[in-house]
């Protein structure tokens, strides 16, 4: 049976023409900060930027329109693609503005626009300032998601819109029109990125590094622009409010529209939002009672963790030195994640709470004597069981994604338990790691590495159904 048809193909690289050019016109952005600082390398960013929307003009003018209704897997595809587009077209930015190899630049390009953060550099603060601003602006636009930052942009049908939106992983409506929920989710994150630059100003940090540390503290992107990370400042107040930006980033975009209209009940009474607050108080206490981890440092990475952020006060080696509890802990709050419908990677807490419920109802209706169904609900509503069955069959999925790319790391040398961290930061979009992943690690690690950032940021399933897609194409 033909899953994809020609038409299929059609309307998705018609789509993707879109995306195209909207990425090739985010390429252009980093002119500003290259003539403002005399850096004269506009080829950089005008090269790939004229190839991204000469090749989407092409696909939108060669590939006739259809009649065909876009589905979830139209949706599916064109976001795996766009993704995978962007990572390229970043790759070539990066490369011909650092002459570095062509896979560690998309590597980095990949690793900026998932949020994940992890740098193929070893020092950052020789890059031009045109280049750590492209990489901040990456994961600003990668943390709400390419095809939602273009859609803002764009008139599509609503039904197309809504397929699109939803095939980034994001569920969440404030609106009934997706249209209008694109645009005040992008307010939102526009207004908190604004707050995050002035209070980084106000403590004193230089205006570019305020400009880019925010895009990569809201967007839970982590990739700042000195080597030490936040760690460079040394000032509390800067880790305050780092902790505050990325516990913004982490919380759901429908807890932070109601605000004005509930007087900030909506945030306080969000199950997952007191699930991520009670979770990074609770272990950072836990942690400062059985270690000599000064507590801000435990309290900055702890936040750092959860909210899949990968900002640091502590440098890859002293975090490797810490005591094995410690990095356990870390490494399951990095499989936690923060809320869904916000800008974090991994499982998500609303996953881990359904998965939790459903174990308990499991638990009383065989204690039950009557063996009655017992229904579950959260925040006063009641979950269905298909949604539970979901949020297994995710982090089932996401376990073997894991264990795949940790037994690789063992396969090349590396530390089990260091391996087994980085593993899953990978995947979680996390960035923190313990110092494996460099320039020199073999070009197959890389590729798989990018593989688990990619699938980690679209939840999978997209990836999944992009390569069955392209095994069909194959066979015929």
């Amino acid at each position: 049976m033909k899953y994809v048809t020609k038409t299929d193909l059609s309307l998705v690289a018609r789509s993707s023409g879109i995306i195209m050019i909207g990425i090739g016109i985010m390429c252009l952005i980093p002119l500003i900060p290259d003539i403002i600082y005399f850096e004269f390398n506009p080829l950089s960013f005008i090269t790939p930027a004229i190839i991204s929307i000469s090749c989407g003009y092409f696909f939108m003018h060669y590939f006739k329109q259809t009649d065909k209704r876009v589905q979830t897997k139209h949706g599916m595809l064109i976001s795996s693609f766009a993704w995978l587009w962007a990572g390229l077209i970043g790759g070539i930015v990066i490369t011909m503005a650092t002459n570095i190899p062509f896979i560690d630049g998309v590597f980095e390009s990949v690793s900026a626009l998932t949020g994940t953060g992890i740098t193929i550099f070893e020092n950052v603060e020789t890059l031009p300032h045109s280049i750590l601003f492209f990489r901040a602006l990456e994961q600003w636009v990668g943390g709400l998601g390419v095809i939602v930052i273009v859609l803002r942009f764009i008139k599509k049908p609503s039904g197309e819109s809504s397929k699109l939106y939803h095939s980034e992983a994001r569920d969440e409506r404030l609106k009934p029109s997706i249209t209008t929920t694109i645009k005040e989710t992008l307010k939102i994150y526009i207004i908190y990125t604004i707050v995050g630059i002035i209070l980084y100003i106000l403590a004193g940090m230089p205006v570019f590094d305020s400009i880019c540390n925010t895009f990569c503290m809201i967007s839970t992107g982590g990739m700042a622009v000195k080597n030490a990370n936040i760690g460079y400042y040394h000032d509390d107040v800067i880790y305050l409010i780092t902790i505050i930006i990325m516990i913004l980033g982490a919380t759901s975009f429908i807890a932070h529209y109601n605000i004005p209209k509930t007087k900030g009940k909506s945030l306080i009474k969000d199950i997952q939002f007191q699930v991520l607050i009670s979770l990074i108080a609770l272990v950072s206490l836990m942690l400062y009672f059985v270690s000599d981890i000064l507590p801000m440092d435990l309290l900055f990475t702890v936040t750092s963790v959860i909210t899949t952020t990968g900002a640091s006060v502590a440098s890859a080696d002293v975090m490797a030195g810490w005591p094995s509890f410690v990095i356990f802990c870390l490494m399951c709050l990095m499989l936690i994640g923060g809320s869904s419908g916000s800008t974090v990677g991994a499982i998500k807490l609303i996953r881990v709470i359904r998965f939790f419920k459903g174990i308990y109802q499991n638990m009383i209706e065989i204690l039950s004597p009557e063996r009655r169904v017992v229904p579950v609900k959260m925040n006063g509503q009641k979950i269905s069981e298909s949604s539970i069955g979901l949020a297994g069959n995710f982090i089932a999925l996401y376990l073997m994604f894991i264990m795949f790319t940790w037994a690789l790391f063992c396969l090349f040398g590396y530390d089990p338990f260091k391996s087994l961290f980085t593993a899953m930061s990978l995947q979680g979009n996390n960035g923190l790691e313990l110092g494996i992943i460099n320039p020199t690690i073999s070009p197959v690690l890389k590729i798989i590495s990018m593989l688990n950032m990619w699938t980690g940021r679209l939840e999978i399933y997209p990836v999944l159904v992009l390569v069955r897609a392209s095994f069909e194409l194959f066979k015929r």
